[in-house]
């Protein structure tokens, strides 16, 4: 807890008594100052009269809008971050928000980690335009998230600590549940754009009629619906970073104009011929072997090369297996402490059946899981009993130099595809064999799928 004489100090404004109460509970619980005021006029008031570090503010009120005091702050107050959220989030709103003066846009819902991270970014921000430097290379730690103290880890922090300094492209590479939005984030908060948005785009997730809008914004009438002008993400990202996440599942269409934005930093809004030039840094992600894809022809080759400037792949956690014991440690803390709750315990046995998991969802099947025992577990210790069936099964595999090399192969088929559901195809990939060649080694060795 930091002493009186540190404590910052953060106005929360919003006519919602709900929402206020929630986040000023959590701001205070961390040891800062709050202030809070039901609407713009108020706000003004508190702003005259008390010195604050922080404005957090809700974008659609009664009367004056948060808008109007974001342009406030900036014109009278210096020494004042703001942080804009909303509970009616749009690329356009966000865009406005940045360009007048908000150091973040927070969409509602939000969670509270996502509220004290958003926070603790503008407050950190906001001290070093004080201090007037940035912070040097040798402060770099874990951001954002990730978690541990493996080798295979600590090459990745050291590449975010290389490559946030500079402004090329990456691609990020690793199997799905691994963490590539992390380390996303992780390079442009750690970078000279760390002050404009991050904006990270899922791209096989917005439907292909719909992606290029999305992403470049539309004028009127462009098409049937278009009764406005609408900016794209990539005019929301100005002078920030856009991530592409899943880039390896557009179109053949769409990688021309990505291709074409990339090359020539600039992009044509759907339904205009006028080139816009963007200021923006690409980060872009995949799960996918990009280069065999390009060798059957799925993906352009000339846009992998744009793409793959630098590359940082991410392990798997089967191969930091190090880092579990951390990584279920801090989930359980994180979700016991939402529930109000001391964090639960890990048995020395629950622990070696975690660690010799395959854990096939990588990061992200062990915070489900965590949370699933945090939430359904009573008791202040979690032992193997608890833990799921299938990870159960797996703490039951035979040790020692009894087993032939046939058994040995049968059991590690039997483990994968326990971890993954009985998932044939999934399980083939993992094993670096094709679905017909698993069938055959099924039907040997008689596992049950």
């Amino acid at each position: 807890m930091r002493s009186i004489a540190e404590k910052e100090r953060i106005l929360v404004v919003d006519d919602s008594p709900d929402t206020v109460d929630v986040i000023q509970r959590n701001l205070v619980s961390e040891g800062y100052i709050v202030f809070t005021a039901p609407g713009v006029t108020e706000a003004v008031k508190i702003l005259q009269e008390t010195p604050l570090e922080l404005v957090v503010t809700d974008f659609k009120m009664p009367k004056i809008s948060g808008i109007d005091l974001v342009r406030h702050v900036r014109e009278n107050f210096r020494d004042t971050e703001v942080i804009m959220i909303t509970g009616y989030p749009s690329v356009d709103t966000a865009v406005k928000a940045v360009k007048i003066g908000a150091e973040a846009y927070l969409p509602k819902p939000f969670t509270d980690e996502e509220l004290l991270s958003t926070v603790r970014r503008a407050l950190g921000k906001l001290a070093l335009r004080k201090k007037g430097h940035e912070p040097p290379e040798a402060e770099f730690t874990a951001p954002h998230g990730i978690i541990g103290e493996s080798k295979a880890l600590r090459k990745v922090l050291v590449a975010i600590n290389k490559v946030a300094s500079s402004s090329a492209t990456v691609l990020i590479t690793g199997e799905s549940g691994t963490g590539k939005e992390l380390v996303a984030r992780a390079i442009h908060y750690n970078s000279a754009r760390a002050s404009a948005p991050f904006v990270p785009v899922n791209c096989g997730g917005i439907p292909e009629g719909l992606l290029e809008s999305e992403l470049f914004g539309h004028v009127k009438g462009a098409f049937t619906g278009a009764t406005g002008a609408r900016a794209g993400f990539f005019h929301a990202a100005e002078r920030g970073s856009l991530f592409l996440d899943e880039v390896s599942e557009t179109s053949a269409y769409m990688q021309v104009k990505l291709l074409r934005a990339l090359q020539e930093k600039e992009i044509c809004m759907v339904g205009s011929s006028r080139p816009r030039q963007v200021d923006v840094r690409f980060l872009a992600a995949t799960n996918k072997d990009l280069h065999t894809l390009v060798q059957s022809g799925v993906f352009r080759e000339d846009l992998f090369y744009r793409l793959n400037v630098i590359t940082i792949d991410i392990p798997p956690l089967r191969e930091r297996v190090e880092d579990i014991v951390l990584v279920a440690g801090h989930f359980a803390a994180r979700f016991a402490k939402e529930m109000g709750r001391p964090a639960p315990r890990f048995s020395d046995e629950a622990l070696r059946v975690l660690r010799n998991y395959y854990w096939p969802g990588n990061v992200r099947e062990l915070e489900n899981v965590v949370q699933r025992l945090v939430v359904m577990t009573d008791d202040e210790r979690i032992d193997v009993p608890e833990l799921p069936s299938l990870m159960r099964f797996s703490a039951l595999r035979r040790g020692g130099f009894d087993m032939t090399l046939a058994e040995m192969e049968s059991e590690y088929i039997r483990n994968v595809l326990a971890g993954v559901n009985g998932n044939i195809t999934r399980a083939a990939q993992i094993l670096g064999i094709d679905r017909k060649t698993l069938r055959a080694k099924l039907k040997r060795t008689e596992c049950s799928t």
